[in-house]
């Protein structure tokens, strides 16, 4: 565990192409450690190999990723998967990852990048829009907050009279 630690310690300190040699070392060394191929992909990702990095994610998430690092790895994941242009892949990760912890705010933002991708902007906006309204500690943001999320769903709506 303490090579794990080094690693993570080069990869924290910037140390990118010698946290990613010991990191592919250890998962030739440790190949059942999920945190391992975690922080493999972490610093794939972080080097710009996003395409790399994916089946590291992959791999450490089907090995029983811990519950505090699972929610950086989906959005890991579906960030990459955003980065490579497959939307539809980016956005089932992030939809696991909201169905698995609904209370981490920052899926739903991520899925509402990969929409606005999808040109669903509508559902883009009502999610930010809902985000912003539940979260902001703005005075004027909270002052309107029943609004903001009243209208989050119906910005092509009219109302004539």
């Amino acid at each position: 565990m303490e090579s794990l630690d080094l690693a993570i310690r080069l990869r924290e300190s910037g140390k990118l192409e010698e946290a990613r040699t010991m990191l592919l070392e250890l998962v030739e060394t440790e190949p059942e450690n999920p945190s391992v191929w975690y922080q493999c992909a972490w610093v794939h990702d972080s080097l710009g190999l996003e395409k790399e990095a994916v089946p590291f994610y992959k791999a450490a998430l089907a090995r029983g990723l811990a519950v505090e690092e699972k929610p950086g790895a989906y959005l890991g994941l579906g960030s990459t998967f955003r980065a490579l242009g497959d939307y539809s892949e980016a956005r089932n990760i992030f939809e696991q990852a909201m169905t698995e912890f609904p209370d981490h705010r920052e899926f739903p933002v991520f899925l509402a990048m990969v929409l606005y991708n999808l040109q669903d902007y509508s559902k883009a906006m009502e999610i930010l829009l809902n985000q912003l309204a539940q979260t902001s500690s703005d005075s004027g943001i909270r002052k309107y907050a029943r609004a903001i999320s009243y209208y989050a769903d119906k910005l092509d709506q009219r109302w004539d009279g």
